[in-house]
């Protein structure tokens, strides 16, 4: 039998005993919680013992929403314009010509981070970067991409795909013929079709997995696999019977929008359930898009777009009947169905279909989430907590940024946009918020800004902005709360919490190590935290 001592400030999140001074665990589970001098007595006289002194010991923490193997692509397969910082178009001609001079064996190229401005730009710019093979510039938020001829044509995006798409999400000349300029749905379909392999997605994930490790997170939901690549499940599975995972992730597998029978989409999901979940991969759901993006004029709102009368989105799931059919049969299969939710009009549609199903399954505990929410109503947040549906909330998305701020401003007005990204409300009418980065599809990955930026509602000082960027300050919650939606909340959301999510006798051990209390210290120094060291399965995996 294996154990471990594990000496430090533990903060256990678990109401019944906040507090610790030492953990002792036994084959990768805790079997003692208390004080130092206990632990020690009941400890073999070979057991290893990890001693972090005065730093302090959190639960594993938890991300709610992220995308694995795209991280990995991103970290490791792609060009980052996001170093640039915003838009410019001649930095990142040369960020772009450098990769592809320092990788000539690939067949095809793709460069991420791309921040939209006025200045459009077609396939033209990117035909003179690269024209003899494939060239994708994607937006950071993965939801637009433009093209180079050499992509176009392999994708088949000519004017008879622009038409039958529609011309908002293929754009086109005055000629009718598609210049480059691609989002939402032409997209997602297009991603997954990159040529790749096994040993690609593999690589990917194990990047990834380092990045996590290294930045405190023991376990994540992947919010949609195959959302980048099909090959993904597969090489998740295969790392884990080659026992070369260690972060646990929660899958949720993609559903097409509005399906032609949603019945047999959660029967192929089961059946992979049953092929590929193990311990450090497992099926919990399914994963579908009910919108866009309010920056890229995508997301589904519940009024026109102030700059465009007449629009108020793109509805990608929009067919009721199909949704409350996905989430019965889900539901019956042990699955709950994840969103992206992102506009006022998506979260009210699909609170609809969720009231409607539960009057079918009479499973009033489904534990369906809706991410993003950008934008809900009061009607909406009261309801999500009484469906027993999880808000997945984005606190490092919570500052006015200059520049974004002001393109909301211009789409929903003032009065609205003063209201976005909500919180507060969610447990206060008694829902279980998690919180969540979306990372790569949002560039910020951070354990200590989410708890600052939830509480102050601003960006930390080390961005650097001097213009004040504290929004909507009524939706700020305490760092208990944080911690919550960090950990328990999320285990919770993943039928896990019997297993993971805070510090108690029985659980998995994991941990992550801090120098900086995040219940008691300045908020200033919060957002400054160091991380020491991230424990799985009682055995350290990283340290600073």
């Amino acid at each position: 039998m294996k154990q471990t001592l594990i000496l430090g400030n533990i903060i256990t999140v678990d109401p019944k005993r906040p507090t610790a001074k030492a953990a002792l665990v036994r084959d990768g589970v805790f079997a003692y919680i208390g004080s130092a001098e206990e632990a020690r007595q009941l400890a073999a006289p070979d057991a290893q013992v990890l001693d972090y002194g005065g730093n302090f010991i959190y639960p594993g923490f938890l991300e709610s929403h992220c995308h694995s193997y795209l991280a990995g692509d991103r970290a490791i397969g792609q060009a980052n314009l996001a170093q640039v910082g915003l838009t410019d178009y001649a930095k990142y001609r040369e960020i772009i010509k450098d990769f592809i001079e320092k990788n000539p064996q690939r067949t095809f190229y793709i460069a991420s981070g791309w921040v939209e401005n006025d200045e459009y730009v077609t396939r033209a710019y990117l035909d003179e970067i690269c024209s003899d093979k494939m060239l994708f510039m994607q937006t950071g938020g993965g939801h637009s991409m433009l093209l180079n001829t050499r992509a176009l044509e392999w994708a088949g995006i000519d004017a008879a795909y622009a038409k039958k798409m529609g011309y908002d999400l293929v754009h086109v000349d005055e000629n009718g013929e598609p210049d480059g300029y691609i989002c939402e749905a032409p997209v997602f379909e297009l991603y997954p079709k990159l040529p790749t392999t096994l040993q690609n997605a593999k690589d990917y994930l194990l990047a990834w997995q380092d990045m996590a490790l290294s930045n405190g997170y023991t376990a994540v939901a992947d919010a949609g696999v195959e959302v980048t690549n099909s090959i993904a499940v597969q090489a998740f599975h295969e790392l884990e019977q080659e026992g070369r995972l260690k972060l646990r992730t929660y899958a949720y597998l993609m559903c097409p929008d509005n399906p032609e029978d949603p019945k047999a989409e959660v029967a192929r999901i089961a059946r992979e359930r049953a092929m590929y979940s193990g311990e450090y991969f497992h099926v919990v759901g399914v994963k579908t898009f009910l919108d866009g993006v309010t920056e890229a004029h995508t997301a589904w709102q519940n009024q026109d777009y102030l700059d465009e009368p007449g629009y108020h989105g793109n509805e990608r799931f929009n067919d009721h009947d199909k949704m409350v059919e996905l989430i019965a049969a889900a539901d019956r299969e042990g699955l709950s169905v994840h969103v992206h939710s992102e506009g006022g009009g998506a979260t009210h549609f699909m609170l609809d279909c969720i009231e409607d199903a539960e009057k079918i399954t009479g499973d009033p505990d489904q534990r369906n989430v809706l991410a993003h929410l950008h934008f809900v109503t009061e009607e909406d947040i009261r309801r999500m907590a009484s469906t027993g549906s999880v808000p997945a909330v984005p606190p490092l998305w919570t500052a006015a940024i200059p520049g974004f701020y002001d393109m909301e401003v211009k789409y929903v007005g003032e009065e609205l946009a003063s209201q976005s990204y909500p919180i507060r409300s969610f447990f206060d009418a008694g829902a279980y918020p998690v919180f969540h980065s979306d990372y790569p599809v949002s560039p910020s990955f951070s354990i200590p800004n989410s708890i600052y930026m939830a509480e102050t509602r601003a960006l930390p000082r080390m961005f650097g902005i001097e213009a004040d960027t504290r929004h909507n300050i009524k939706e700020a919650i305490t760092r208990e709360q944080s911690l919550r939606a960090l950990t328990v909340n999320v285990a919770r959301a993943w039928r896990q919490e019997q297993r993971l999510g805070s510090i108690e006798f029985g659980k998995i051990a994991n941990m992550t190590v801090y120098d900086c209390d995040f219940l008691h210290d300045d908020i200033e120094k919060v957002a400054e935290a160091r991380l020491v060291a991230t424990i799985v399965d009682g055995e350290e995996v990283y340290r600073a």
